[in-house]
Formats: C-alpha cells, sequence, structure tokens
C-alpha cells in the first residue's frame, strides 16, 4: 500500500501511539507524530511510496514532535528524535518537515555504513548513471533538479549510495532542498513541478523542497551502474558552460573529499573508490545557465569513452 492510500484508506492523522512505515530507498523509516501538516506534507512528496502502520523491520526509528512543556505553546518548536535520542536542539514549530528531513539524512550519513557514500547527486538515465559530486553551495542541488526533469532519473540529491559488492549505485530519491537563490531559478525553469512551502530563516537560509519525479519514487530499489563523473560548479553570469576533462587520479582525490564515510571504509572504501574512477569517465563541469548544461551533459553522455 502506498502512503496516500494509506492515509485515504485509513484517515490517519497522526496519534500519539502510531507508527508509520515507510520505504526511503533501500530503508524503511519508522516514523512518529502528531504533527498533521507534517504528514500532509509528507504524503504530497511522497504519496507512491510503500507504507505500513503494521510493525515492520525499520533501519531508523525517528521522531519529530512539538517540544514539550511551554514550548509547546510559546514560541512554538519541534524536536527530533532518534532512537529516542535528540541530537539537534529544537528547530522552530514551523520547521518541521525540513528538521525531518535533514534529521533522516543526518540518521543515513551516520548509520549506513554498508555503502560508500559521497555528498553526490546522482542521475540514471538508459541503466547508466551520472555523478555529481561537490561541496554545499556549488549548484548540486539545483543541476540535479534540472535534469530529473529533463529525461533523467533522480537516484539522489544528497547521497551517492555506492555499493561496495558491485560498485552499483544504489538510489535514493527524496525531496530536493533547494536554497535561497535556487527557488526562484528552479520555479521559473520547471514552472509544472511541485515545488512546495518555503521555509524561511531556517540555519540553511530560505529552503522549498522539489518533488522528485513520480518514475523516481516508482523504481526507487532499482539500481545503476555509474559511467560519468562531473564535478559541478555554479558560476553566476557564465553563459557558456566550461568542460574539463579530469585524470583518474584528480577524481579519485576529489571524490574522496566529497565522501561521508571513506576513511571510516579503510580498504573496502579505497577498492570501491577506485572501481568507481576507473570505470567512469570523469569531468570538471562550471555552468551559469542550466539549458546550456543540460545540453552539455547530454553530449557528453551520448557516447563517451570512459
Amino acid at each position: 500500500m502506498t502512503l496516500s492510500e494509506l492515509r485515504q484508506a485509513q484517515g490517519w492523522r497522526g496519534c500519539a501511539d502510531d507508527d508509520l512505515y515507510y520505504r526511503c530507498g533501500p530503508f524503511i523509516v519508522q516514523l512518529r507524530t502528531r504533527l498533521a501538516d507534517t504528514l500532509d506534507l509528507l504524503e504530497q512528496f511522497y504519496g507512491p511510496c510503500w507504507a505500513s502502520r503494521d510493525p515492520a523491520v525499520a533501519h531508523f526509528q525517528v521522531e519529530i514532535n512539538s517540544a514539550s512543556g511551554i514550548r509547546r505553546w510559546w514560541r512554538a518548536q519541534a524536536v527530533f528524535a532518534l532512537d529516542g535520542l535528540h541530537p539537534f536542539e529544537p528547530f522552530p514549530r514551523e520547521h518541521a518537515f525540513p528538521l525531518l528531513e535533514w534529521g533522516l539524512n543526518w540518521s543515513i550519513a551516520t548509520r549506513a555504513h554498508r555503502y560508500l557514500m559521497l555528498h553526490a547527486g546522482a542521475l540514471e538515465r538508459k541503466g547508466q548513471a551520472l555523478l555529481l559530486p561537490a561541496m554545499p553551495g556549488a549548484g548540486k542541488s539545483t543541476l540535479s533538479a534540472a535534469l530529473a526533469y529533463r529525461g533523467w532519473r533522480l537516484l539522489a540529491d544528497e547521497f551517492g549510495l555506492i555499493r561496495p559488492a558491485d560498485g552499483a549505485i544504489v538510489p535514493l530519491p527524496r525531496a530536493i532542498p533547494l536554497k535561497n537563490r535556487s527557488i526562484p531559478v528552479i520555479r521559473e525553469f520547471l514552472p509544472d513541478a511541485f515545488l512546495g512551502p518555503v521555509f524561511p530563516k531556517t540555519r540553511k537560509g530560505d529552503v522549498a523542497h522539489l518533488r522528485p519525479p513520480l518514475p523516481s519514487l516508482e523504481r526507487q530499489i532499482e539500481p545503476a551502474h555509474p559511467r560519468w563523473i562531473a564535478f559541478p560548479r555554479f558560476v553566476p553570469g557564465l553563459r557558456r558552460p566550461q568542460l574539463k576533462r579530469l585524470e583518474k587520479s584528480l577524481g579519485f582525490t576529489r571524490l574522496a573529499q566529497n565522501a561521508f564515510n571513506y576513511r571510516l571504509l579503510g580498504e573496502d572504501g579505497f577498492t570501491t573508490l577506485v572501481r568507481l574512477v576507473r570505470e567512469c569517465a570523469c569531468f570538471s563541469l562550471d555552468y551559469g545557465d542550466l539549458d546550456a548544461a543540460i545540453t552539455l551533459i547530454a553530449e557528453i553522455t551520448a557516447d563517451e569513452p570512459r
């Protein structure tokens, strides 16, 4: 049953003792919340995903609720919990949904060490995947969002999950958090896509979430094989994108710098990263115009030798 079907069938609005289980890529999330508005947004973004209220094995047991005591009413706050522990300070109550999304990201980053985790967008077309590793602020999410609605399947925006056993990218399609100037850019570029409410003045600035395309959610357990790696960098005012092929050694170094758990995985991290670089063509990509960047990416991925 999907999340939307579950809510329609049972009219579930959130109760103190009710748990919701839903799929998030390779993970099952157990969520407890009494916040109806957060459930509404969860359904808007992840309605087609598998969900259940029956007990299931969960990888992450999370809770998002209002703070207790006076903070429930005066300058109301929202709190996030993982396995009953509170890893973050409370957020303003109106920021409950981004807190849930960031909290789940943190949970994955700190516990999902059976994968090599890259800070990267990941997209697939015809079974082959493009990785977009980048540091925060480089335009990775904006470019990933644009490609996801221009013929590519969104595998991930935040986490490129690499399976060490075979080097495949395991999908983790999530709502894409757009920040500050990226919000009007994507609103204009993708006028028909669903862009959620703007959460102003969060700890990361103004944030709005873009819903993943339906096929990306429907195929979120279908892995892809990496073929290209492009390190994007947004350069305001740059009309013609600049692409440069990178030596494999430099690609390896830059990937290691964009990995959450490369050192933690030790030899497995090293061998997985070596395999990834050997099997992919590596580029740097400076862009200032989304249409031009998408056109160039289409050219280099048409029949690019490794």
